[in-house]
């Protein structure tokens, strides 16, 4: 049993296909099913964005363009909070490992600054993000500790992300 923010206390559900198909909200926030991944899944929801990013952008370029991709960026951003705040509540722990969208709108903020990048770079993007997302430096490890919610989920990632990209600006510069 866990506490939720609201002071209700519910079972933690254990993530399956058939609760992430069970309402949209899971879908999404759980990254299509990249988040169900028994080890790592915040890595393989990051996977799954860098795969997505490239097999869109080299698809499709005249459609999913850095402009687009912005786009498809802050939409996300909003409807992941929505969709990670149901996710949460509905599986009783307002941030679980399973829930990835967060992961891929954050990720995907980094490959639209890196690219066009050769794979070496985007490599080390994909490492950077990882290393930022999990070790939580500050003022990541506040964020996450201190802001609740779908927002809260979303956020520090946001904030990895802008680690992530950062270091390769002073990387840039240096």
């Amino acid at each position: 049993m866990t506490t939720l923010e609201q002071g209700q206390t519910a079972k933690i559900i254990r993530p399956t296909a058939r609760f992430m198909l069970g309402h949209p909200a899971h879908f999404l926030a759980q990254g299509f099913g990249s988040g169900l991944s028994p080890i790592m899944p915040g890595t393989s929801g990051t996977l799954f964005a860098w795969l997505a990013f490239d097999v869109l952008t080299s698809r499709w370029p005249q459609l999913f363009t850095a402009f687009n991709w912005s786009i498809i960026i802050i939409v996300g951003y909003f409807i992941g909070c929505w969709a990670c705040q149901v996710t949460g509540r509905n599986m009783g722990i307002s941030d679980h490992g399973s829930m990835v969208w967060d992961e891929i709108i954050a990720f995907w903020l980094v490959l639209i600054f890196i690219m066009p990048a050769d794979f070496s770079t985007q490599c080390w993007a994909f490492v950077w993000f990882r290393f930022f997302d999990m070790v939580k430096p500050p003022p990541i490890r506040w964020f996450d500790q201190h802001i609740k919610g779908g927002f809260g989920v979303m956020w520090d990632d946001i904030v990895a992300a802008f680690y992530t990209l950062l270091l390769f600006a002073l990387w840039r510069v240096i």
